[in-house]
């Protein structure tokens, strides 16, 4: 009994912030991403008759106490949907630099969804797929699919309406997403803990979700329009709007550095040239930025030219979940 998966990360362009249910991870507002052709996991699990414990081996190295729990919480409900109450050995190969705002709880839970479900003998359709995913990292349910995609807050209490959907095949636009790494170091604040002290005490928080809304309409239309500047502005002033409320949180917090701010500036006079590029910041330092193809080198040659600059990686639209064995 054993399967493997790939499942690439994926950036939001209006992004997911807050929960109505922390059990059930569902989302006050719904959200809307772009996955990556750069960044990915790959995972294989091995439900196994003589093992008396998961085993979690991440990047060749056998994990701690508290990272092996989590992915036991996970199979717990895999195992539970089976009616079959076997351990397993879970290896996972992460390409994402790990909790820096590269989202690769994303790509590590869609693909330990698709690999475990697919090695414990569940038949089940992508939808189904992607509210699993979304029991382990909230936006992992978007990683199920390529391309553009909408994560549905959903209304419903037990999560059934929560879910994540296509809007456009991921090779029907071709857009450059460049990924600005400034540090990758582990957050001070991850982005769960960030997200909870935001609801609970912010008070431009209750804004957010109404706000949140309104953009999605208009990135959904830029999309279908192929409008990319209507969606590039839209996308930066959701993430602006994102990382206000965080400001006005109990203790505040604030995960920008200078080299974050340094970045924006020069989207900024970038677009100023008549270059278009515009960026969007997640619940991390680093900054990844949208631009037109004939202008990515332009503008990756550009970035590189900031001092405090690590890297910049370059990808394209990237492909849903895919089960390699």
């Amino acid at each position: 009994m054993k399967a493997t998966a790939m499942a690439h990360t994926n950036i939001a362009l209006i992004k997911y912030w807050g929960k109505r249910d922390e059990t059930l991870f569902l989302p006050m507002n719904s959200s809307l991403s772009i996955t990556l052709d750069k960044f990915y996991t790959t995972t294989t699990v091995e439900f196994c008759t003589h093992l008396y414990e998961d085993v979690f081996i991440l990047n060749g190295s056998l994990t701690n106490e508290a990272e092996t729990q989590k992915v036991t919480r996970f199979l717990n409900i895999v195992r539970k949907m089976s009616g079959k109450e076997l351990f397993a050995i879970v290896k996972s190969n992460n390409k994402v630099p790990t909790a820096a705002g590269f989202a690769s709880s994303a790509s590590g839970y869609a693909a330990l969804a698709a690999a475990s479900t697919k090695a414990i003998g569940l038949d089940i359709d992508n939808r189904t797929l992607s509210k699993i995913a979304r029991l382990g990292s909230g936006s992992a349910c978007r990683s199920i699919y390529g391309g553009f995609v909408e994560w549905q807050k959903g209304e419903e209490e037990d999560g059934s309406d929560s879910f994540a959907k296509p809007i456009i095949a991921h090779d029907s636009w071709d857009i450059s997403i460049l990924s600005v790494l400034i540090t990758a170091n582990q957050k001070k604040v991850l982005s769960r803990e960030g997200m909870k002290r935001v609801v609970e005490t912010s008070p431009f928080y209750s804004s957010w979700p109404i706000e949140a809304e309104k953009d999605l309409i208009i990135a959904k239309k830029a999309i279908q329009e192929r409008d990319f500047d209507e969606l590039g502005r839209v996308t930066e002033a959701n993430a602006l709007k994102m990382h206000a409320t965080t400001l006005g949180a109990n203790p505040p917090f604030l995960y920008w550095q200078s080299a974050t701010i340094d970045v924006i500036q020069k989207v900024q006079e970038l677009r100023s040239i008549g270059l278009h590029a515009y960026f969007t910041i997640d619940a991390g330092p680093n900054v990844k930025i949208i631009c037109l193809p004939q202008d990515e080198q332009a503008v990756k040659e550009s970035l590189h030219s900031l001092p405090a600059i690590r890297d910049v990686y370059s990808s394209r639209i990237g492909p849903g979940v895919q089960l390699l064995a």
